[in-house]
């Protein structure tokens, strides 16, 4: 009986090996969610308290491009009409994609399918947009950036798709030197970074943060060197993955990762 019992204590400890092995593997006994389902661009990310949405997009894997007007000339203004559209059917996410005038014009640089459609905006003023330095982010070909306005303009760069916002986040890995860590103006914001030259990230809050909040999202927790700041309070998620379709109000310009047709 004492051989049995041995055998018997043996297996029992190889079960709990295998078992510790297995609910490691997925995350169960790590504090994290286990890992991303393969294709799912969208994920859910705590950081600093909040709760942030990051959808993330390989070019080489998706389209990123921007939408203003319909086929028939009328601003598109929602994540309906968006899917209404001819390429609606390979939309991953989208969200809002900058700032816009009442008419839900851009109010900056705004390029679409490699024409200009706005200007770039210079000029100093009031509000988020003009809290500089501003920046744009591009699309050209598989390749994606996020400049300061005025190194963007210094370059001359014939993009696809451009669209500017303001304020930058981040700037060749530095905060925005006007943040404050004691700044109590929280609100939802969203805004788009880039890892490397293939790789665009997008996040947006589901709570209210601060500038500064989100700006060091972008860098320290997302690993972007370069990050704009794209809109407040207005911002819009449109996630199929996880079932989300905000519908806050009309929408200006919006961004979307389409997934490339094989």
């Amino acid at each position: 009986m004492k051989s049995i019992s041995l055998t018997l204590d043996g297996l029992l400890s190889w079960t709990a090996i295998i078992l510790f092995a297995i609910l490691v593997s997925v995350g169960l006994l790590t504090g994290r969610a286990a890992a991303q389902p393969e294709g799912d661009p969208c994920r859910p990310v705590q950081f600093a308290d909040s709760t942030f949405v990051v959808c993330t997009a390989d070019l080489r894997q998706y389209e990123v491009r921007l939408f203003w007007r319909g086929p028939g000339g009328d601003v598109l203004g929602s994540f309906d009409r968006l899917k209404e559209t001819p390429e609606g059917a390979r939309v991953a996410f989208a969200m809002n994609a900058g700032m816009y005038d009442e008419d839900r014009s851009p109010v900056g640089l705004y390029v679409e399918n490699g024409k200009q459609l706005k200007a770039a905006n210079t000029r100093n003023g009031p509000g988020n947009f003009h809290l500089k330095p501003n920046g744009i982010f591009y699309v050209k070909g598989r390749q994606a950036g996020v400049l300061e306005t005025g190194a963007y303009l210094k370059r001359k760069i014939r993009p696809d798709f451009a669209t500017q916002s303001g304020p930058m986040l981040v700037i060749n890995g530095q905060i925005h030197p006007r943040f404050s860590e004691q700044s109590t103006s929280r609100k939802i914001r969203n805004g788009i970074g880039v890892k490397d030259q293939h790789t665009v990230v997008f996040a947006i809050s589901e709570d209210p943060v601060t500038f500064s909040t989100f700006a060091h999202l972008f860098r320290d927790e997302l690993g972007c060197a370069d990050a704009l700041f794209l809109d407040g309070s207005v911002s819009s998620l449109y996630a199929p993955s996880l079932e989300r379709m905000d519908a806050l109000m009309p929408m200006g310009p919006i961004v979307g990762a389409l997934r490339r047709r094989p």
